[in-house]
């Protein structure tokens, strides 16, 4: 029921009210509402740790008086999130991060539980950021906290709404994009509020980052292209926590992997696990698979483009849309052929084929789904750090980015291990002593 046809009236010109006769929504069909309630208690059953955060501080209501305008993928896992918020107290306002990861029938289910939420699959640039501007932009109604995913709506806010961006208590942020850019607002000294950069977090890069990727990559790729990886040349650019995760799964499958990077420990790494660190140019002729996951800008060139074989497939499994550089691609001489959703083909004077998927963008949440279980845990990280922020006295944050206390990370952990039926070992006190840690933890130092 995500199907995102073109020939419809565009959301934004239909009148819609859900059930109790309010309007403050904009969705693609409100009546899909009742499969997009089923599809988020599907993901309830795997997301046990929010659920028993949310059973453990509802009488507490802790983001009481909280408004949370929130702005990531709108998905039936973000929806336990945002129902997990609404149920310890807050008010959310919600649009997507991305013009292709919205589930429609998820979005309708908010929008019938009183969320005002302002997404649908395949928006175009303009009704993104009118999407985000109709979650800030509300007559008596102002955010005090923001959820982002990309660094999209801080940016909004920040550049529209300078008055509203001074009042906010709190950031958090949960993408490698995101942080750089609210990195960018720190060090020129304009980043008046405290953020919290939920992508560092120990229970985000290791987990999301390295597992969710390790399993959606051949996913979006199968869905998409139904491409069988033995024996396949495969280049992914960047081995960070992204770029490891999809070559575990593509050399698991018997592909081969090339691997560029910039950074030389992360190079070595490659290294180690049996990965051959080139350049790009170097392979380009002979790859079959291109995948970007460097949270950079114009990775694969339209020189790149120009030099690939006939049929290999390009894809990007970072945040923005901006590794591959597509606008290149768009000129007279190259015929786009949308051969079936999310996949084109561009056709060079010679015939030579390139497979696009998602036009550059993230791929796992365009072309597929993401594992529900991993996005648990970066949702009871981000749930946490609201809380954190939200409560925290007055100067304990100033105006900075900071990582999450590792105390929180473990706690976060610690919710998911019952799933696994693990069972912690307690130190003894002569061994805490020995270690110099306290038996409840941190167990990590804060650098890790």
């Amino acid at each position: 029921y995500t199907d995102s046809s073109d020939d419809e009236v565009s959301p934004r010109e239909k009148q819609q009210t859900n059930s109790k006769g309010s309007s403050n929504f904009c969705v693609k069909n409100i009546k899909q509402a009742e499969f997009g309630r089923r599809e988020i208690e599907i993901a309830e059953q795997d997301m046990s740790a929010l659920i028993s955060l949310r059973k453990r501080a509802q009488g507490e209501k802790p983001l009481a008086g909280a408004k949370i305008v929130g702005c990531t993928h709108i998905t039936a896992q973000t929806a336990v999130l945002i129902e997990t918020l609404c149920a310890l107290g807050a008010q959310c306002r919600w649009s997507a991060c991305n013009i292709y990861s919205t589930q429609n029938e998820v979005a309708a289910a908010l929008a019938e539980a009183g969320v005002a939420v302002f997404a649908w699959k395949g928006e175009s640039e303009d009704d993104f950021w009118w999407c985000i501007d109709r979650c800030v932009n509300m007559d008596g109604w102002q955010a005090n906290m923001i959820l982002d995913d990309g660094g999209d709506l801080t940016h909004w806010v920040y550049k529209k709404y300078p008055s509203v961006f001074k009042k906010i208590r709190g950031i958090v942020e949960e993408s490698v994009t995101g942080v750089h850019r609210l990195y960018q607002l720190s060090k020129a000294g304009k980043l008046c509020v405290p953020a919290m950069n939920v992508n560092d977090s120990v229970t985000k890069q290791k987990f999301d980052n390295l597992y969710c990727c390790r399993e959606s990559i051949l996913d979006g790729l199968k869905r998409t292209t139904d491409v069988m990886f033995g024996g396949k040349q495969v280049v992914v650019c960047g081995y960070g926590e992204v770029g490891k995760g999809c070559c575990a799964a593509l050399k698991a499958l018997g592909a081969i992997v090339y691997v560029t990077e910039i950074d030389p420990i992360c190079a070595l790494q490659a290294c180690m696990d049996g990965f051959r660190v080139v350049k790009l140019s170097e392979v380009i002729r002979q790859v079959d698979v291109v995948i970007t996951c460097t949270g950079n800008k114009n990775v694969v060139t339209r020189e790149h483009l120009d030099r690939m074989k006939n049929s290999c497939i390009v894809c990007n499994m970072g945040h923005s849309n901006t590794e591959i550089d597509v606008t290149s691609l768009r000129t007279p001489e190259l015929t786009w052929e949308r051969v079936r959703s999310q996949v084109d083909h561009i056709i060079w004077p010679d015939g030579k084929r390139v497979v696009l998927l998602a036009e550059g963008r993230l791929l796992n949440l365009s072309c597929s789904t993401v594992p529900t279980f991993v996005l648990s845990i970066t949702a009871t990280t981000q749930a946490l750090a609201l809380i954190e922020l939200y409560n925290a006295p007055e100067g304990r944050y100033k105006q900075d980015v900071y990582l999450l206390p590792k105390k929180m990370d473990e706690y976060v952990a610690s919710l998911h291990l019952p799933s696994f039926d693990a069972h912690l070992t307690e130190l003894t006190d002569d061994q805490a002593k020995y270690l110099g840690l306290n038996k409840n933890g941190p167990f990590k130092p804060n650098y890790y």
